[in-house]
């Protein structure tokens, strides 16, 4: 009796064990991936235009196909590169990670551009590929699943920044669950986007009562509006993650006099407002950040619309 009490202690010690090791890994999970917020908002506001142009009963199949090309992008392909990085060449992370933050920069700062000057812009326009529509399904996803993995390995490597020093096992299933965790959550919030103008006509046409009706009509009003509105939080959040992500990465790699000016000039509006101070200051340090970003930003787009652009299309035209 005594040995199978003995046992049960050690069975309760090892659970024990493994829930603090789950809790642990739930919590470097959460904070890693508030990390990735502005690619992650980038992501759920480029995905929706891939479905345009399809019937309503293709939508969410399209989306299904391309989450699962995110899934294999973060879980086959990435994750082992991000592990080789971290337990090899962790040196090499913060310039990837500078890399992928001016990705970001110059991703934002192009939104703006093409707002501003409609008639200049050249990046990134896909040909409208012809056929029928089960090839341009294909196209349409295949190119969704290319984007998708430039902004999942900015993801990952943002995530696997900032994981604190951990054993090979505990970097793995961070990394892991944060990867399923995000392309469930943009994923699922691009059907729920897509199929919300069908759910407001449905309750407008359909609906029983005066309020569901009236609430339909505003849903379908809403929805260009509310698109519109998250491509511009989208861009002001990938502007901003990667402005800081390029500032922090200079301060590691010893340029730490541009992270210091913006520290000072933040705490220093702080302290202007002293009933908000952190607020405030994390606002100004935000927006400095973002300034940053908009610079580098456009800095880039001659170098990606004139040089990088046209080699890209050069070898990947037609390799669908």
């Amino acid at each position: 009796m005594s040995g199978l009490i003995a046992l049960l202690d050690d069975v309760a010690g090892i659970a024990k064990v493994a829930a603090a090791s789950i809790d642990d890994v739930a919590g470097q999970a959460a904070k890693a991936g508030a990390k990735a917020a502005g690619a992650v908002i980038d992501d759920a506001a480029v995905t929706p235009k891939y479905v345009q142009g399809f019937r309503a009963d293709r939508e969410l199949p399209i989306v299904g196909k391309i989450a699962w090309g995110s899934i294999k992008n973060k879980l086959i392909i990435l994750l082992p590169i991000a592990l080789l990085l971290s337990n090899f060449a962790p040196w090499a992370i913060a310039p990837l990670l500078m890399l992928g933050g001016a990705y970001l920069c110059f991703e934002g700062a192009e939104k703006i551009w093409h707002t501003l000057f409609p008639q200049d812009h050249t990046w990134d326009q896909a040909e409208h590929p012809v056929g029928d529509m089960t090839h341009l399904e294909e196209t349409k996803v295949a190119g969704a699943i290319k984007t998708d993995f430039i902004l999942s390995a900015e993801i990952m490597t943002i995530v696997l920044s900032a994981i604190p020093e951990s054993n090979f096992w505990m970097e793995t299933a961070t990394l892991a669950v944060v990867a399923v965790g995000i392309t469930v959550t943009v994923y699922g919030s691009v059907a729920l986007i897509v199929k919300a103008d069908d759910l407001g006509i449905l309750m407008s046409t359909k609906g029983r009562l005066r309020l569901t009706r009236a609430t339909g009509r505003g849903i379908v009003r809403s929805m260009p509006t509310f698109l519109n509105l998250l491509m511009i939080i989208g861009t002001a959040a990938m502007l901003w993650v990667g402005g800081s992500i390029i500032v922090h990465g200079l301060e590691e790699l010893g340029f730490g006099w541009l992270g210091h000016h913006i520290h000072d000039l933040a705490v220093a509006a702080g302290h202007m407002v002293p009933s908000y101070e952190g607020a405030v200051e994390w606002a100004a340090k935000a927006g400095m950040d973002g300034i940053v970003g908009i610079a580098l930003g456009l800095l880039i787009i001659p170098l990606a619309t004139r040089v990088i652009g046209p080699i890209w299309g050069a070898v990947f035209k037609g390799k669908a």
